[in-house]
């Protein structure tokens, strides 16, 4: 089995998981907000509608980091191998394993473990352009890569 195509098939799954999730809070906020009738208690209301005013922007925040992710996961090309990581690389080194991708957290494969990380986070500035047997120090760990796919 191929360990690329099958991260970023978990990656796809992970976006497609929060996206679902979003969905339904928005679904239940708008129901809330519809039913949200104008009753003696005004102050109560209003505060009420602004909370839910406010838990449909962070969704919809949420939505748009959603797009965002599966902007780059349609950037990852799987088949690209290059001597220097780069969005899409596995990475191999002395301390985890490593898939340049999305922020998607703790992967596992066949019981190896693999993090799905961002290029934009410290430690995937770090490893980007990186080759094998090159070192980086990250949170005061030297950090050796093993292997690149």
């Amino acid at each position: 089995m191929d360990v690329k195509i099958e991260l970023l098939k978990q990656c796809r799954g992970f976006v497609n998981k929060r996206l679902q999730t979003v969905e339904e809070i928005i679904k239940s906020n708008q129901k809330a907000l519809s039913s949200e009738t104008k009753s003696s208690a005004g102050d109560k209301h209003e505060t009420g509608r602004a909370m839910l005013q406010l838990e449909m922007e962070k969704a919809g925040q949420q939505l748009a980091g959603i797009v965002v992710m599966k902007t780059i996961l349609s950037k990852i090309d799987i088949s690209k191998t290059t001597k220097k990581a780069h969005l899409g690389s596995v990475i191999y080194t002395t301390s985890a394993n490593y898939f340049l991708s999305i922020s998607a957290g703790k992967l596992v494969i066949d019981d190896v473990i693999f993090f799905a990380i961002s290029v934009s986070s410290p430690i995937g500035k770090q490893l980007l352009g990186k080759k094998v047997n090159d070192d980086f120090t990250f949170n005061g760990k030297k950090i050796t890569i093993l292997k690149l796919e």
